[in-house]
């Protein structure tokens, strides 16, 4: 399933508004981190595995640099977990398109 680039933006947006990563009590929402559109993309192409499924999946395949690059950690062990159930209420809508 594949979903059209305004359909895609849309979802970016969404994501870029409500998830966040959070350090040291500190949360980074993934629009300010540039992380919105790459989760975004991700998730586009697991749409048709359902929203739980393309969530978690999409998590763990998205590897965020830090440390200026030299360590990559999967973008799912730097969001809260009530986080993940944010990304698959966004992703439900989307899940029906195509």
């Amino acid at each position: 399933m594949t979903i059209d680039a305004r359909s895609l933006d849309d979802l970016s947006r969404s994501i870029a508004d409500r998830l966040y990563v959070q350090i040291a009590g500190w949360h980074l929402y993934l629009g300010d981190a540039g992380l919105a559109e790459t989760l975004a993309i991700e998730c586009a192409g697991r749409l048709s595995q359902g929203a739980e499924i393309c969530a978690r999946q999409s998590l763990e395949a998205v590897q965020v640099p830090i440390g200026g690059g030299a360590t990559r950690l999967p973008l799912a062990r730097l969001v809260p977990p009530g986080q993940l159930r944010d990304l698959e209420e966004l992703l439900e809508p989307f899940c029906g398109l195509g």
